[in-house]
């Protein structure tokens, strides 16, 4: 393959995950009040992250590295509970728990093949419900204009949200191949285009911002480290493995590679110190992106050059505030309308993931009907449980951590241990 045409292929992965890697930096900064400066830096910071992340899993080491040809970014899975930590316990406590749960990952990167039977379909189902559910109001404020705007729910704002909305529903509906795997990306620049017309965008941030910075540990501040957001971070990130082994397999099947134990290992270990580094920096946690799984499989292309290529690209970005800046200047309203489609999916995904095992069982529906419940109902009313004792908070004043300890409970309550788990043995046993 050509220098050239591996090069192409390298900008067009990267133009598939660039939707994704700008928004999470987009909502969680615009949701934490950061000013424009802080947006630029996040944005940029988060980017070269993704290239970071990216370069350590494509290679293949000793300890670091499932060698396969993966993108990696922040899920969306992470972005309500980043938000609500750092709502509630402050900016230093995001990237403590960030940190903190990688070192988690680290650790028991070697034995999560063996945690992996607490985290069935029925349990990571339910928890990426419950963050796409919670995620949903994020979405509606930011159509609105952004909560606490001057004009939100303002007639110009709704407009220029559906706008957008319906761009993507057209590019999705009649375009095929890349371009519709673009669609949230072109949605955002179509819909930022509108937004000039109708004088809702602001080209200052691009004007100040200089064309190189260097990056600087703990630039929002120094991290704490609070037990129930580091709880929570860590079920996210275990969520994240359980999704990523599945890229990890289905990679390996496009390549004809068996993947090993020792393969899905180094893998994690990767996530972890990306999630690390990222915490470090004040950045995300990061896992494998699937949509470049997609193109991988539309293309054929299954060289890991090409993906070193977009991690190169992706950390020089990071190092060019004035790119990054380009992001800060779309208006929320249109972040908006890409988020209702983007968090729209990510609901379908867990809606997905459920479906067949409620079919299973009368008793995986009551699990999923329980964990989904408490944890919706304490992400939109937290302090229903505050007549409890402190000590009992860390489970029940986080939505995430509820429904998910919730759902963990009982999937062992319910399919492995008790009677059903007696026939299930029973029967094994008369087989043989």
């Amino acid at each position: 393959m050509t220098n050239g045409k591996a090069i192409t292929l390298g900008i067009q992965h990267l133009l598939a995950m660039y939707a994704g890697a700008i928004l999470v930096p987009l909502i969680i900064g615009g949701s934490l009040g950061f000013d424009e400066q802080q947006m630029t830096y996040l944005v940029a910071i988060d980017i070269m992250m993704c290239g970071i992340a990216t370069l350590l899993q494509v290679m293949r080491g000793k300890v670091f590295g499932i060698g396969l040809p993966v993108v990696l970014g922040c899920t969306f899975t992470a972005v309500f509970p980043i938000i609500s930590i750092g709502q509630s316990k402050g900016i230093g406590a995001i990237y403590g728990s960030i940190i903190a749960s990688g070192l988690i990952v680290i650790f028991i990167s070697r034995v999560f093949g063996k945690l992996v039977k607490f985290f069935p379909p029925v349990v990571t189902g339910s928890v990426v419900t419950i963050i796409a559910i919670s995620l949903v109001p994020v979405a509606m404020n930011n159509m609105g204009g952004g909560q606490g705007a001057e004009d939100f729910a303002s007639a110009s704002n709704i407009a220029l949200a559906m706008i957008t909305l319906f761009i993507i529903l057209l590019i999705y509906r009649f375009a095929t191949g890349f371009i519709r795997s673009i669609s949230i990306l072109l949605g955002l620049v179509f819909g930022t285009i509108v937004g000039m017309f109708m004088g809702k965008v602001d080209f200052s941030p691009v004007k100040e911002a200089g064309w190189f910075h260097m990056v600087q540990p703990f630039y929002f501040g120094t991290p704490t480290f609070d037990l129930a957001s580091i709880i929570t971070m860590t079920l996210v990130a275990m969520v994240s493995l359980v999704e990523s082994s599945g890229v990890y397999f289905a990679l390996g099947d496009i390549e004809k590679k068996q993947i090993s134990a020792e393969d899905l290992a180094r893998g994690y270990r990767s996530e972890g110190l990306a999630s690390i580094i990222g915490g470090i920096f004040n950045a995300f946690p990061y896992t494998t992106f699937s949509q470049n799984v997609g193109l991988i499989k539309m293309t054929g292309v299954k060289e890991r050059k090409i993906i070193v290529i977009t991690g190169v690209m992706l950390v020089a970005l990071g190092f060019l505030p004035k790119i990054a800046a380009l992001t800060t200047i779309i208006p929320t309203s249109v972040l908006g309308g890409a988020m209702l489609a983007m968090f729209g999916m990510v609901l379908t995904q867990g809606i997905t993931m459920l479906a067949p095992e409620i079919l299973k069982s009368p008793e995986n529906t009551m699990i999923v009907a329980i964990s989904v419940a408490l944890g919706a109902g304490v992400a939109f009313v937290p302090n229903i449980f505050e007549v409890l004792p402190e000590s009992l908070s860390i489970l029940t004043s986080n939505g995430i951590v509820c429904g998910s300890l919730s759902a963990i409970v009982l999937n062992i309550l319910f399919n492995m241990v008790g009677p059903k788990k007696v026939k299930a043995v029973a029967a094994a046993t008369v087989e043989k």
